[in-house]
């Protein structure tokens, strides 16, 4: 370990600290400029830790701040060592980490492994020629005899998945843009580099990595066509409904086998740092048992996410439910990372239409629920999606797809720190990046600082709720019942058994109080206790937390 990590002293990383963490996501471009060119950037994150730190969270996910020509704003990289000058240096990366580990905050990076800029030097070397050193790096194939592409693969980002090289006279692969032209997982020195980056980035201090698209790494090396879906179990998780990526069956073109192969060697490298990682399962149709199978076990990643709540309609208690029987049938032995916005979806104060009490009950839902949760970059100031007109997009995404889908740039608006300042605090420049939006203002840290009703409160409470309860953290989650709009579920380990119960609607409701020895908890996250009736009477969007009372010999 170098400097970087064992200057803060007193800082621990324990094997499993991973497990019922809660992890804050910076999106570094729109988080703080420090230096007025209208972008975030690495000494920015320095300077606001101290208040990241005050949530309570256990720690950060940094997205992308490696070298690249921003295509795709850092998720295109041209050197996975070193730092973006529009982010800063290593220097200040080293800054993060110190700064953050003497707040008792860990550092997790975004690693975007499955492809590189085609600004890469990997990429320009392997485009060279056909048999040069890294000619089978990437992703290569011959044209059809008619001249099309090799097989019907499509770009999440829309159109063909291969991009003709006239220098090669052969296609390439890119899941996303034309820019960002993937990786050959079975190149075996190919897997080799990336573990590479992976220990830089380790023996630098980082806690873990956040990974991108984690099942698109490895493709069928038969390059065999996907097969269609039918129209009626198209869904729009992870691609809008306008993208014909989701007609589709992505059988071949990701979540293959041999992805687990890699990672058993990333978890291997990571391992001797008690280092964590959560993957990023984008699939429409098995996104939970992928998360299950590359949880499973200790050989695998700690922990992934999918979209079941990080996109769609105001989630039912049915619908949670149905999502948290699945995770028990798919991925009992695995760990789901839970969030409900983040830097590539609409933010769900507007995606679910929600008001300040239901974004509370959603907010305490996630502390309860089994599984490690992932905060977004402002969702605990209330934050919805800012509306910006055309001239203004950035994102390639949005821009092509515009106006049916209006890209990311709606979620990726700087954070608000201060209304009475220039850009709400964000930045000095004349110009920032993205526009601030105005409706954001008068939530910002400042205001809602002192706002004892501010919804940034309510974060700060709910993630000590869940720290303060073991059974949270690392629990099992049972009897998971549905009783009109209410959810309710119990939580328990050897040493304690919380029952949470809540009413996901803005109507009032009634139900009977468990059974047992029960004490009412939460009042500081507005829980309703039993009345004389023997019932729980609750509010629109009001839980229910109850400690079951242990005998005394316990």
């Amino acid at each position: 370990m170098n400097a970087a990590s064992s200057s803060s002293a007193g800082f621990t990383r324990d094997k499993d600290w991973w497990r019922g963490a809660v992890i804050y996501q910076i999106y570094p471009r729109s988080f703080q400029d420090s230096n007025g060119d209208g972008i975030g950037d690495l000494l920015g994150i320095v300077n606001r830790l101290p208040y990241i730190a005050s949530l309570g969270v256990d720690a950060i996910w940094i997205s992308p701040f490696f070298t690249s020509p921003m295509k795709d704003f850092g998720y295109d990289v041209s050197d996975y060592c070193d730092v973006d000058p529009m982010f800063g240096t290593l220097a200040d990366f080293d800054a993060v980490i110190d700064t953050a580990h003497s707040l008792g905050v860990k550092v997790m990076i975004d690693l975007v492994l499955s492809h590189t800029s085609d600004q890469h030097p990997w990429f320009a070397e392997s485009r060279a020629s056909k048999d040069n050193a890294k000619s089978n790096w990437y992703v290569w194939a011959d044209a059809k005899p008619d001249g099309t592409p090799p097989n019907n693969w499509l770009s999440i980002f829309g159109g063909s998945g291969w991009e003709w090289d006239a220098g090669r006279m052969q296609y390439y692969l890119h899941n996303f843009l034309v820019e960002q032209p993937d990786l050959n997982f079975h190149e075996p020195e190919v897997q080799d580099a990336l573990l590479d980056v992976a220990r830089f980035w380790l023996q630098r201090g980082v806690d873990g990595f956040r990974l991108d698209t984690i099942n698109f790494y490895t493709h069928d090396a038969e390059l065999r066509d996907n097969p269609p879906l039918a129209p009626e179990l198209r869904t729009s998780k992870t691609a809008p409904a306008v993208n014909p990526y989701n007609w589709q069956e992505h059988v071949y073109d990701k979540s293959r086998p041999e992805n687990l192969n890699f990672l058993r060697k990333l978890r291997a490298v990571m391992e001797p740092y008690n280092a964590a990682a959560v993957g990023e399962v984008g699939d429409e149709q098995r996104g939970l048992e992928i998360l299950g199978e590359y949880t499973r076990g200790d050989d695998l990643m700690h922990m992934c996410y999918a979209f079941e709540l990080l996109s769609g309609d105001t989630p039912t208690p049915d619908y949670v439910k149905e999502v948290m029987d699945k995770v028990a049938e798919v991925a009992g032995d695995g760990w789901a990372c839970w969030a409900y916005s983040n830097h590539d979806v609409v933010r769900h104060m507007s995606r679910w239409h929600l008001d300040p009490m239901g974004a509370r009950a959603f907010t305490t839902l996630m502390m309860c629920l089994r599984g490690s949760a992932c905060i977004y970059e402002g969702e605990e100031l209330g934050l919805t999606e800012a509306e910006l007109a055309f001239e203004d997009l950035q994102d390639p995404y949005g821009i092509r797809f515009w106006p049916e889908f209006k890209g990311r740039d709606g979620c990726r608006t700087p954070m608000v720190w201060d209304q009475t300042q220039h850009h709400g605090g964000f930045s000095e420049a004349p110009r920032t990046w993205l526009p601030v939006s105005p409706d954001h203002l008068s939530l910002s840290v400042a205001q809602s600082e002192y706002d004892p009703g501010a919804i940034l409160h309510h974060y700060r409470r709910a993630i000590a709720f869940r720290h303060a309860h073991k059974a949270l953290m690392t629990g099992e989650m049972v009897d998971m019942k549905v009783e009109g709009a209410c959810l309710s579920f119990t939580r328990k380990n050897d040493d304690e058994e919380l029952y949470c119960v809540f009413n996901l609607s803005d109507q009032p409701a009634t139900l009977d109080a468990p059974v047992g020895n029960w004490h009412h908890v939460g009042s500081e996250l507005n829980s309703a206790s039993p009345m004389e009736d023997g019932k729980l009477h609750l509010g629109p969007w009001q839980p229910a937390l109850m400690l079951r009372e242990q005998p005394e010999d316990q």
